[in-house]
């Protein structure tokens, strides 16, 4: 931030600036998901895999670091993203875990699903799926109709499902840029 203020960039800023945001929204929600897997009921058939499971929630850290390292290296991500943008992610968990905690610690959901979403999601932070950004240049329909879309579509979900909304918008992201990948 301050590098900006002052209009002092390097290359070693980049990459320090990089690790800060692997921290925040990379380590960050891996510990909110290794909570989650410390609080969960495990059932008798994974009852001796319950002391490494939450050690898997670093996946996310992991893979958000790489996402990083390819962002910084990749031209094609000036005006869009190609893979899910690392705080995307972080806030997919953080609303995930405020929202759905009761649920995501009983016995209605198991470990193994819970790890399905953190391979899903560290797929979707290094995968080359192009995702639209909401940077707008004018204001203008034509240019920023997939933005528009999706930010008229949030309003709802905001006022009717409060903190857990974010995950579903976040989900809302991934898919309007699955649809609509082809035509930017």
């Amino acid at each position: 931030m301050m590098a900006r203020v002052l209009n002092a960039h390097s290359a070693i800023g980049k990459d320090l600036d990089s690790l800060a945001d692997d921290i925040s929204f990379g380590v960050a929600p891996s510990l909110i998901v290794f909570s989650l897997f410390k609080e969960m009921n495990y059932p008798e058939a994974m009852a001796s895999m319950a002391s490494y499971f939450p050690y898997l929630a670093f996946l996310l850290a992991v893979f958000s670091a790489l996402r990083l390292a390819k962002f910084n290296n990749d031209t094609r991500q000036t005006s869009s993203f190609v893979g899910l943008p690392v705080p995307a992610n972080a806030l997919f968990w953080a609303s995930l875990a405020a929202g759905g905690h009761s649920w995501l610690t009983s016995d209605s959901l198991y470990p193994i699903c819970l790890l399905l979403l953190v391979g899903l999601f560290s797929w979707l932070l290094v995968s080359e799926i192009p995702m639209f950004s909401l940077k707008f240049k004018n204001l203008s329909w034509k240019d920023n109709k997939v933005s528009f879309v999706f930010l008229i579509a949030c309003i709802p979900l905001l006022l009717f499902m409060g903190v857990c909304s974010f995950s579903v918008i976040i989900v809302w992201y991934i898919l309007l840029s699955l649809v609509t990948k082809k035509s930017r």
